[in-house]
């Protein structure tokens, strides 16, 4: 990878760089302006961008589409056809429980992201992202029940709101995932893309039950897994008094002592979620917050195409 100077807008996917900017939608605009910057062309249209061909008119066409100029020439009626005429649709879904605040008072003074700041500003990227395609971008935060709902919308004012409900939104509570699918369900009557962006601490059985909801009423969904460096690594040392988070127990201990076995469940847990999410046919990316802001432009760009290519796919 190409060095990122001070000069270079890339580096605003540097998380230690974007956790220098105190607000959310200057965050997105900055992540997203660089990392566009860093494409010699977006491989992504908005509606009725760029041209491609004419066809024959149809009736019920809009008229507004007809290319006059060749009616003029060959007293013909035909449309213009454009790439990504059918605007996506989508829901950033983020976890805000308050296993998502783990680490916060170590990042606040390293100046760096905790997890519930990561997906805050990875979901404030997407929207301004989508607004920018002029596709629609909707949220929904949640813990044990939703607590911020904002339908899809494609204007720009849209991102106030986005934002504005992802800084109130401070992680509190357990999570009830099944719950939560099935009222993400509901709010999606029709097919789209669902982005989720959680820890995925909770039980793998309704974890995947909701998921499984999800693909049967064909939405594509993609699932964003955050954790901690220190969750993956278990870098402790010498007694320490792990604080327990959505209504666990606290627990002083010798970490020296659990960290083989740690790392050991741990992997049996990431490969159960990885193979669980594969199996129902969804796309699984394990995110860590020291992540490049990329790791989730990129893999969102991917889904767009995939799903203007091939709008029948599911």
């Amino acid at each position: 990878m190409a060095k990122r100077t001070d000069n270079d807008p890339r580096r605003f996917l540097d998380p230690k760089v974007i956790a220098r900017i105190s607000q959310l939608d200057l965050r997105a605009r900055q992540v997203v302006e660089g990392f566009l910057s860093g494409m010699h062309k977006s491989p992504i249209y908005g509606q009725s961008v760029e041209f491609v061909q004419h066809r024959e008119y149809m009736p019920g066409d809009d008229l507004r589409r007809i290319d006059w100029k060749v009616w003029q020439r060959s007293d013909k009626f035909v449309i213009k056809q454009y790439e990504a005429e059918t605007n996506l649709r989508s829901y950033v879904v983020v976890d805000a429980s308050e296993s998502m605040l783990y680490g916060i008072e170590k990042h606040r003074k390293a100046r760096t992201l905790y997890k519930y700041d990561y997906v805050a500003t990875a979901a404030a990227c997407l929207s301004y992202l989508t607004v920018k395609q002029q596709d629609s971008c909707g949220l929904i935060t949640f813990d044990s029940d939703v607590r911020e709902a904002i339908p899809p919308r494609s204007h720009q004012r849209h991102l106030d709101a986005v934002t504005k409900a992802l800084h109130v939104s401070n992680p509190r509570e357990k999570t009830d995932i099944l719950k939560i699918m099935r009222q993400v369900a509901e709010n999606m009557p029709n097919r789209g893309l669902v982005l989720i962006f959680s820890d995925l601490l909770c039980d793998r059985e309704p974890l995947f039950k909701g998921l499984e909801m999800l693909r049967h009423r064909r939405h594509d969904v993609m699932v964003f897994h955050i954790l901690d460096d220190d969750e993956l690594l278990f870098p402790f040392s010498g007694m320490t008094k792990f604080e327990g988070l959505e209504e666990l127990p606290h627990l002083l201990c010798d970490p020296r002592s659990l960290r083989d076995a740690y790392l050991e469940e741990l992997e049996l847990y990431l490969t159960e979620v990885r193979r669980g999410c594969t199996k129902i046919g969804i796309d699984y990316t394990l995110l860590r917050t020291s992540d490049y802001m990329d790791a989730v432009l990129s893999k969102f760009l991917y889904q767009r195409m995939s799903t203007r290519a091939n709008p029948t796919r599911r």
